[in-house]
Parts: structure tokens; sequence; C-alpha cells
């Protein structure tokens, strides 16, 4: 370590970011406390689909995706949903999100996304070996499923962009060779998109285990602790206020997720994450449960075994930060399994789920110091594959703060980007 790498890290938030970057941390040798405003483990590393997904290469914001999206988006009954409301920085969002589509801007962020995705999975693969990580990890690719023939046709072009500029490639599937491919889906489907180099695990088991590994690593978790800010001292350095309390530290990161906003005055910057809210349903698994975890791509709906268990999940819902899981978004995860699957579904349901999801308008995260404080940096804003690129971040992370040559380019995760 370099000789000005502080000694003691507190890092907030407690989900799968602010885990592995603790991970990290503490295995340089640092002194790492976790600081957790609920539950570690809880909100978006708990229930969602469990993807380890390198495919996840392309942005949200793609040509077309207005066209493609508006008329779904007013629509109470479709899996991508805004409800209107007065609120300055969902329209904010909205209208950098449109900037952001097209070819140019796209091709930016894949760049950027692919590197963090190509690092996180090879990070995991490694921990998985040599840590005895107890997560389900299954390496069955994650399959496209669509509707239409045209549909599947057409995606053709994505997968040829995709393999020729970033070598991330699938195996195409026409119609009958889906179904002996994965026997649970309906015949009459248009076709698939197996990208083999996909994992997934339990995310819930993940959180769990790491739980089990930091604390035998020293590491100290403090629950039910919101942090509401910092407090500066006239060197440019800060405490964190935990209760009133000022929390002291040599460093601190923030991987707060969906709830970073809240902190933007404090951070010195604006950080624009909108919460995409998602939902899941687990049940026990049916008799004819898939073996691969697939994603219906017309219904924006996802399906994933997980040993005993079957998820159904996705959705995205730009409805701020409402806690309320209305029963007909459950409701619809449910049918459209039932387009699908021989046995979409089984009770009893052993949990339902809401998240949100960190969304920025480019799809990238933000692994930054804060532009206020010398000693606080950013994790947040992985938009819908925190999971995905949990472990390269947390190294990125380490790297970071411990003065270390960053693996990765860090320019594209700066926060100076959103001015």
């Amino acid at each position: 370590m370099s000789h000005d790498t502080p000694q003691s890290v507190a890092v907030i938030g407690g989900g799968v970011i602010g885990a592995m970057s603790a991970w990290y941390l503490a295995d340089a040798g640092l002194r790492v406390t976790i600081i957790d405003r609920e539950r570690f483990g809880a909100a978006c590393s708990h229930g969602n689909c469990g993807y380890i997904c390198p495919s996840h290469v392309l942005p949200l914001a793609q040509p077309g995706a207005i066209a493609a999206t508006l008329p779904k988006l007013l629509n109470r009954n479709s899996p991508l949903r805004i409800k209107p409301r007065l609120s300055a920085g969902l329209y904010r969002w909205l209208y950098h999100f449109s900037r952001r589509c097209n070819q140019a801007h796209m091709m930016e962020a894949a760049s950027a996304r692919h590197a963090l995705l190509q690092s996180s999975i090879e990070h995991y693969r490694q921990l998985i070996r040599t840590e005895s990580i107890d997560c389900q990890w299954q390496a069955r690719g994650l399959l496209f499923v669509f509707d239409t023939e045209a549909a599947f046709e057409h995606y053709r072009q994505t997968d040829q962009l995709l393999t020729e500029e970033f070598g991330v490639a699938a195996t195409a599937y026409d119609a009958a060779a889906l179904t002996d491919l994965e026997p649970a889906l309906k015949p009459g489907l248009g076709g698939g998109w197996h990208y083999e180099a996909d994992c997934h695990i339990r995310p819930d088991l993940l959180m769990q285990s790491l739980r089990a590994k930091l604390a035998a690593k020293g590491v100290t978790i403090l629950e039910q602790a919101p942090v509401s800010g910092f407090v500066g001292d006239r060197h440019g350095r800060a405490a964190a206020l935990v209760a009133s309390q000022a929390v002291e530290a040599d460093a601190f990161v923030v991987a707060t997720g969906a709830m970073t906003p809240f902190l933007n005055r404090h951070l010195g910057c604006r950080i624009p994450i909108e919460p995409g809210k998602g939902y899941s349903v687990t049940m026990p698994s049916p008799a004819g449960m898939p073996r691969i975890p697939m994603i219906f791509e017309e219904s924006h709906v996802a399906v994933t075994p997980l040993g005993s268990s079957f998820r159904i999940g996705s959705t995205m819902e730009f409805v701020g930060y409402d806690r309320s899981i209305p029963p007909p978004r459950i409701e619809m995860l449910r049918s459209a399994a039932e387009q699908y699957l021989h046995d979409p579904h089984c009770d009893p349901i052993e949990s339902q789920w809401y998240g949100w999801r960190p969304m920025t308008w480019d799809g990238k995260p933000i692994i930054d110091r804060s532009p206020k404080y010398q000693n606080v940096w950013i994790a947040a804003g992985h938009s819908m594959l925190g999971l995905s690129m949990a472990a390269g971040t947390g190294k990125l992370v380490q790297e970071l703060v411990c003065n270390e040559p960053p693996h990765l380019d860090v320019a594209p995760f700066s926060v100076s980007r959103f001015g």
C-alpha cells in the first residue's frame, strides 16, 4: 500500500456494491466498517433475478428507444411505466436520457460498461474459486426469448454488433431448436439467443455468505444507522453524521444506490439517479422449471431457477420512492410467465419483493471522489447491473481509495460528466 493510504474506511450502504467494496478494502488490510440505514443485504441486493450478465453491454439509451417505449410508459398495465408527477428531477433525467439515444453515445457507454462487466465476472470467478462463497453459482448462460420470428431475426443486428465490437456473442436457436434447448418453453415462439458466458446466483445467499466472510475479516457492520450527511473540516476532509453524531474514518465510500441523491448537497455534486422500481415473486420450483434463466424480451419479464425455488421478476417503473407492492404488478409477472412456460408458477408464494434500481441516464455508474471532500468516494448508479458490476466495482474502489493504479480506465465513471 502507498504511504498515504488510509487505515480505516467506512462504507455507507450494505448492498452488494458496498459489500464488495468492503471485501476488497478489508482484503487490502484496512479497518472497515459498513454503515447501513436499514439491514445489510436488503433492498435491490436481495430479491433481484440474480443475473451476472456480461451480455448486458448496451445501455437502455439506444437509437429508437424513445419511439419504442413512449407508447408503453403511461400505460398502467405495461411493464415499463412512468407515473406522472411533479418532479423536476425526473423530467430532467428523461430529457438527458433522450439526448443519449443515439449511436455515438450508446457505443461510448457500452465500451465502459463492457470493461466493468468483464472485470466483474472475472473477479467473481476468482472469489467463487478461492473463497468458497455459498451463492448457488450456476454457469448456464442467459437466454433471450422472442415471441415472433421477426423479432428474433431483428435481434441478429444486435448480436452482430456485440460480437464484432466487444467479442460478446450469442448462439441463435430457431423456434424448433429453442424448445429442444429448453423444454420448459411452450412451442410456437419466435426463437432465442443464448449468451453462454452469463451466470446466475441466488442473491440473498450471496449477501448472507458475504456477511459471514466479512465478519471473519474483522469488518464491523452497523445496521439501522442512517447517514444524514457529512461534516467537513478546514482541510477538506469529512466525518459522517449518524443520528446527529460525527463518525470518523480516514475515508468513506458512499454506496447508497438509489438513495444517493439525498446526499447531493453533502457530496458537493448532483447525482442524477432516478429509482427504477422492479418487482419479483419467489415460489417453490414448479415441476417443469426451466434449467436456463431467461428474459422474455417483448414482455420485459425474467425468470430464474434458484435451486429449490423459482423467481419471476423485472418491470421498470418510475414512480418515485414508492414502497408499495401492488398485487396487479405481481399478477402481471405471473401472467407473463404463463405466455411462455408450460409450468409458469407454483404455490405457495415464498416472497414478494420490490427494489429501487439506481438508474443513471447514460447507463454508467459513478465511481469517483466527491468534489467536496477529498476522503469521500462515490460508488453508485449501477442501474440494473449492480449485481453484475459489483465485484469489478469493489476492486476499483479499493484501488482508488488505496491510491493504487486502477485496473480500468475510470474516466467514463467520473461524476464530473454530469456537470
